[in-house]
């Protein structure tokens, strides 16, 4: 598996867009708007691929908050793939890549069912429960 940054409108980026509808919209019944992928040209993009083909296997993204804080978006390995390592492998990379930027606390909205994976990456529940995209969520975070 081979990790890394991806450029906004390359194919790699194209199939990131793909990954996130099929994992995270489709079933909600929801889709990107244009104005939110344009948003994302200011993001950090970042891809698990399998060495030999370049399919991407897992994606998410960091957002700027402020000067030391980045919000983790869009974390979503396929079904299939997950328990195999590569949604830690991503959170890894993306928390150095964050470090490496200069930011020293990582946030995000973490989906109710996801509270156990970030847990057990060193992420804390930080507010209460709310509603985004339909379902419940969480604000977690994790000094870097």
């Amino acid at each position: 598996m081979a990790l890394k940054m991806i450029d906004h409108g390359t194919k790699e980026y194209n199939q990131m867009i793909q990954l996130r509808y099929e994992m995270l919209r489709k079933p909600l019944g929801l889709r990107f708007s244009d104005d939110e992928l344009q948003k994302e040209k200011t993001d950090v993009l970042i891809g698990a691929f399998e060495e030999d083909d370049d399919k991407l296997l897992g994606c998410c993204l960091l957002t700027k908050v402020d000067d030391k804080t980045v919000r983790l978006r869009q974390m979503a390995v396929p079904n299939s793939l997950q328990g195999k390592g590569i949604g830690r492998a991503l959170m890894i990379f993306a928390e150095n890549i964050a470090r490496d930027l200069g930011y020293n606390k990582m946030i995000m909205h973490a989906r109710k069912t996801a509270l156990g994976f970030y847990g057990k990456l060193g992420y804390n529940v930080t507010g209460n429960e709310f509603v985004e995209v339909t379902i419940p969520h969480f604000v977690m975070e994790k000094v870097l």
